[in-house]
């Protein structure tokens, strides 16, 4: 029998299936219908009673019948086929465009991906420069802080020495006052004695 047009020996499916075992239905019945035949042709050429010639005959008409329905079940089966291979024709093809699409979508996110990956990579990077220029930076004021502290110690020791110094004035400039004040007061006395003396000198 012939193969029908569209039908894919690959195919799976009930359908499939059912297209099959009618196809081997409708084989077997053209079988039997031959061999009745052939029945047929050797009782034509030898004596058979009526009886059987009857039932042969109701039994040819009787599978003719069943051939008959068979073929068009098969039809039926068959148009349902070809709708199903219509379906999967325009679903792959629906599937191809689908693919295609998540494909280009798929290779667009990648090229996204990997700009996003560059853009990390440059922060990350431009990140410990900045990481690397903050930890000089600091190293520097730490310096800084160390000569400042150096400084105020070095301030503190001046300054101290300043206040022993004022206060080392002080005491000498006390010192000197005390001493000025007992050489004016010599001086004084001095000064009332010899007033003194020259007053009694004329009375003599």
């Amino acid at each position: 029998m012939a193969t029908p047009v569209g039908w894919s020996p690959g195919g799976s499916g009930s359908v499939c299936l059912a297209f099959d075992q009618l196809r081997d239905v409708i084989e077997s019945q053209e079988e039997l219908i031959h061999q009745l035949r052939n029945v047929m042709v050797l009782q034509d050429e030898n004596f058979v009673s009526k009886e059987e010639f009857q039932a042969v005959e109701n039994k040819l008409v009787e599978e003719k019948a069943a051939h008959a329905k068979t073929k068009v079940l098969l039809a039926k089966e068959e148009e349902k086929l070809q709708f199903a291979l219509g379906e999967v024709e325009v679903l792959s093809k629906q599937l191809e465009k689908e693919k295609l699409a998540f494909e280009k979508a798929l290779s667009s996110v990648k090229s996204r991906a990997l700009q996003e990956s560059s853009k990390k990579d440059q922060l990350i990077t431009k990140c410990n420069e900045i990481e690397s220029h903050i930890i000089k930076q600091e190293d520097i004021l730490n310096g800084k802080e160390s000569e400042i502290k150096e400084l105020q110690q070095v301030i503190s020791q001046q300054k101290e020495i300043f206040r022993n110094h004022v206060s080392d004035f002080r005491i000498q400039k006390q010192q000197e006052n005390y001493m000025a004040q007992v050489l004016d007061q010599k001086h004084k006395k001095a000064s009332g004695t010899r007033q003194t003396r020259s007053c009694q000198r004329p009375r003599e």
